[in-house]
């Protein structure tokens, strides 16, 4: 009789805290998930045919997601939106400008930038510069787990 209360109350031991474990594993993901910060990166390459459509969608992602971290690196030819003597400056400086202000990075290749025999002073008070576009959205998204966004 003493083995079979032994084995029951080890039994009820086990199955109480299992319960109660599998509960507080099941509450550690549920706020995990909860503190999550959505991150998005827009790979722009062509200022032409993206930019403009990638302003928009990071004003619309903002307007539903506010609390997403949103970097836009500008590369090659994509680079040209963020020029001061942009052809569309009109345009896209509002964009530009509400976006920085609502927490979104605008990145620049300095490869590209050098390529075209540009200093940061041939470009928007709200640009950022790194060496590398394409080695800048590898880390974003490899390393620090970006979404990634081809407009």
């Amino acid at each position: 009789m003493k083995h079979s209360l032994s084995v029951l109350a080890l039994t009820l031991g086990l199955a109480v805290g299992g319960t109660s474990g599998s509960a507080m594993a099941q509450n550690k993901v549920a706020s995990a998930k909860q503190d999550v910060t959505p991150k998005v990166v827009y790979d722009i390459n062509d200022a032409e045919t993206q930019a403009l459509a990638a302003l928009r969608n990071m004003r619309n992602q903002l307007d539903t997601a506010p609390n997403t971290q949103i970097v836009a690196i500008a590369h090659a030819d994509g680079i040209e939106f963020l020029e001061t003597d942009y052809k569309d400056a009109k345009t896209v400086g509002p964009l530009i400008a509400g976006l920085a202000a609502r927490g979104v990075h605008f990145e620049v290749c300095e490869i590209t930038m050098s390529r075209k025999k540009q200093t940061p002073d041939d470009f928007v008070m709200e640009a950022e510069f790194v060496p590398s576009g394409v080695v800048r959205l590898t880390e974003l998204q490899q390393q620090e787990g970006y979404a990634y966004i081809k407009p």
